[in-house]
């Protein structure tokens, strides 16, 4: 009976941190489409602790924080639907992208115990972030700008995963693993895309 109980244990404790890295994950991959839209998302979720719980946002003024953010979630719903626009957001957001990534992870284990260290749920977070905002930027460049269905889905997917990481963990976990098989398909579509620009630039010159 001893056994079974402690399997049950073991199976609940597991079935618990798949559950919050999923979350982690869900959190973090909204960083990877926007910066500004998941932190103000994370405030307004936590209800009247705002960002008290989370690192480096703590220290600023609630008030202040939340103009700035609010001001700057509306320049990435405007500014991006347009190259000009998505020009100037990508070296910020590329920029911002790990920062914000690791915040969002922390933001989704502050209210709960984790076994993992803190540094790295960020690092984690972070790196996915950062990821994804590479894919985008790879993107911009191959096709010279881009579509507007595409600048859509990510502010949607930006708001979806946020939501799921509280409310879905399993969901915006699945989304996470399946933008991160297109970053993989995507750096493979590159380097062929590469190689064979390579060899025609040879070709080329002798003509």
């Amino acid at each position: 009976m001893g056994i079974i109980n402690n399997n049950n244990t073991f199976i609940n404790a597991l079935s618990g941190l798949m559950i919050e890295i999923l979350a982690t994950l869900s959190a973090s991959a909204a960083a990877g489409m926007r910066i500004g839209i998941p932190l103000l998302m994370i405030g307004l979720l936590q209800g009247n602790n705002l960002w008290s719980q989370l690192p480096i946002l703590s220290r600023v003024s609630p008030p202040i924080l939340l103009g700035l953010l609010t001001i700057w979630s509306l320049v990435e719903l405007l500014a991006s639907k347009n190259i000009l626009g998505q020009r100037m957001l990508q070296p910020i957001e590329l920029l911002l992208s790990p920062i914000v990534g690791g915040i969002m992870g922390l933001a989704v284990v502050s209210s709960s115990a984790t076994i993992a260290p803190n540094w790295l749920i960020a690092f984690i977070g972070g790196l996915l972030a950062l990821v994804l905002q590479l894919v985008q930027v790879g993107w911009f460049y191959r096709l010279r700008g881009l579509p507007l269905w595409a600048v859509f889905l990510q502010d949607i997917l930006c708001v979806v995963l946020v939501v799921f990481a509280f409310n879905a963990s399993r969901t915006g976990g699945l989304i996470t693993l399946i933008l991160l098989l297109f970053a993989i398909r995507s750096a493979k579509h590159w380097y062929g895309w590469y190689w064979h620009n390579r060899r025609r630039q040879p070709t080329a010159k002798r003509y």
